[in-house]
């Protein structure tokens, strides 16, 4: 069975890595001829809406999914009449505009922050007044990892925060005094078959995820479930979701969620029964889902814009490295390592050994 997905990176290679066991093979759209999922997969190399490409990629695959969310709609749309896709194309349309997401995050009875719509510098001026500074202007597409975000601290900064925006449409929140940052992931099969995987806590520097721990028998678990089900259930939705949460001293706020396998769940490769990247071939495949269940104490640990020697990474017990064939530059994913032990202090002693390691070489 052939499995397609649309973009090539670390996901994609991930992905291809978990379902090689499974006896999958993998072909992949990507325009970039130096792709990580490359060397794993059979690559059409062009645009992402090439639709001679798209309908090369449906007839030589069973299904077709994608590593990030950023794949238009009507791509989606347009496969989705050739092959089978998943997840579906709403949930990415949903995802690509933060103003919808909000929005849809109210209706399903999902609390988040304060927030409007912005579409010029007259209304960052009148909803700043309403939602409060300091806050945080984003575009409403295009963003991810830090990107298309101005944080407001005052007045002073609107004019020039709107004029980094160049007119596009976007959207203020309302800043979060959060305890913590976490996330959970789920994978959803189309019988309706559903499980979560142990709540995240993520740890972020300029946007970007830095470290994720695996947080077993969290008190917020039940209520990040119950808001995650919510989406899963409006969007009759398959494969592996991750729903991004602010906790404000108990209280969830919803922040984003990502219709695809997520780098908070990253650990889960060696910290669970079942990684979330073999976990959502079955789901888009309708195979029985794997256990969730915890292997111990784990996290992850991001390498961004350079990668300390592989030999150093190693030598700190229970640590796993995977690089994702990516030539270091300043802010990039290049690799991550994770640690898993059953021994509460070997584990936080690894990770924060391995957090500083990280650090050294970040760029």
């Amino acid at each position: 069975m052939k499995v397609g997905i649309l973009g090539g990176g670390q996901l994609a290679r991930m992905i291809a890595l978990a379902g090689y066991p499974l006896g999958l093979d993998f072909v992949i759209i990507d325009p970039s001829n130096v792709a990580g999922a490359i060397g794993l997969a059979n690559h059409l190399h062009g645009a992402y809406d090439d639709k001679v490409l798209l309908q090369e990629l449906a007839h030589q695959t069973d299904i077709v999914t994608y590593e990030f969310e950023n794949v238009p709609a009507s791509i989606a749309q347009f496969l989705a009449h050739h092959t089978q896709i998943a997840p579906c194309d709403q949930a990415l349309a949903i995802a690509q505009d933060r103003l919808i997401e909000k929005k849809f995050f109210n209706d399903l009875n999902i609390p988040t922050t304060n927030f409007a719509a912005v579409n010029s510098l007259n209304d960052l001026e009148q909803a700043s007044k309403t939602i409060g500074l300091p806050a945080i202007l984003k575009s409403c597409r295009m963003g991810y990892d830090g990107k298309g975000q101005v944080p407001l601290q005052g007045p002073e900064d609107l004019a020039s925060a709107w004029n980094s925006m160049r007119n596009a449409p976007s959207i203020i929140e309302g800043f979060v005094p959060h305890t913590r940052e976490i996330s959970i992931i789920a994978a959803r099969r189309p019988t309706g078959e559903t499980v979560y995987y142990p709540l995240s806590e993520n740890s972020h520097s300029q946007g970007i995820l830095r470290v994720s721990r695996c947080c077993i028998d969290d008190p917020k678990q039940q209520e990040a479930e119950q808001y995650l089900s919510r989406i899963l259930e409006e969007l009759d939705y398959v494969g592996v979701i991750a729903l991004e949460l602010f906790d404000v001293q108990g209280q969830l706020l919803a922040n984003e969620f990502a219709p695809r396998v997520h780098n908070s769940g990253h650990w889960t490769i060696e910290g669970s029964e079942t990684s979330q990247f073999e976990n959502h071939l079955r789901a888009i495949l309708d195979w029985p889902l794997g256990s969730t269940q915890s292997t111990g104490y784990s996290g992850m640990v991001n390498f961004i814009g350079g990668l300390p020697p592989s030999e150093h990474v190693l030598a700190i017990k229970n640590t796993h490295q995977h690089l994702y064939a990516k030539q270091p530059r300043p802010g990039r994913k290049v690799g991550h390592a994770t640690v898993r032990a059953n021994d509460h202090a070997l584990f936080e002693s690894s990770l924060e050994q391995l957090i500083q390691l990280a650090e050294q070489h970040r760029s």
